[in-house]
């Protein structure tokens, strides 16, 4: 009688443990599920931003294309998807070695960048531009000087060429009404012959290497970024 009573004492015992193990299965199926709910849908976040900015960047490209084409031959300059546009005839903008802007240079942005930033800076593009970028490129070459040595020369040459680009367009008289928003965007990058550009032989094209280019940086990535860090 004994022997049957406690049998019947760990059978309870085992019973009740594996409910209790069933439960906990639940809780951890359920905490999974809600994971990866949670998780799809901070994917589908960052998906939808990375295709609103894909048409932005489209859509801005093109005002951009529309509004300069007619001028890019004549200021030797080009229009790029991926929102840089660069201007590429070096004998336009600086003279050698130096880092003030010729008064063709000069004349040039006198008309781009006002018509530049009524695009850019617009209600329809304002709130969405991180950066605006002034790059200073040069090619990797310096008169009588080892490799690297001419990279820091460069590196101080294009950086001296962006700020006087900078401070140039700062001062334009069309531009005053948006200088708190430019000035909170806008930088100057002095980047030497980092970025050269080369030839359909491989080789450095050093004439197209030197050149002033303006890019354009979206939030996308700040936006993702946050989108990321608030599901971590």
């Amino acid at each position: 009688m004994r022997n049957h009573e406690e049998h019947i004492e760990q059978e309870e015992h085992w019973v009740s443990v594996s409910d209790l193990m069933a439960g906990l299965m639940m809780v951890f199926l359920l905490i999974a599920i809600v994971f990866m709910v949670n998780a799809e849908r901070e994917r589908n976040k960052v998906r939808d931003v990375a295709v609103l900015y894909d048409r932005l960047r489209t859509q801005l490209y093109q005002d951009l294309l529309v509004e300069f084409a007619p001028n890019l031959e004549e200021w030797g300059a080009e229009i790029n998807p991926d929102l840089s546009i660069r201007f590429g005839r070096p004998e336009l903008i600086f003279d050698k070695g130096e880092n003030k802007l010729k008064a063709g240079f000069e004349d040039i942005l006198q008309d781009f960048f006002p018509r530049y930033l009524g695009i850019i800076a617009s209600p329809k593009y304002r709130d969405d531009i991180a950066e605006v970028r002034i790059e200073g490129h040069t090619s990797s070459g310096w008169l009588g000087q080892a490799e690297d040595a001419a990279y820091s020369l460069n590196m101080g040459l294009s950086q001296e060429r962006t700020r006087s680009t900078l401070d140039y367009l700062l001062l334009l008289p069309e531009v005053q009404q948006e200088k708190i928003w430019l000035k909170a965007h806008m930088t100057a990058n002095g980047l030497s012959s980092s970025k050269p550009i080369q030839g359909v032989d491989g080789e450095e094209d050093r004439e197209r290497s030197r050149r002033v280019e303006f890019r354009l940086r979206t939030d996308a990535e700040s936006r993702i970024a946050a989108i990321l860090e608030s599901y971590q």
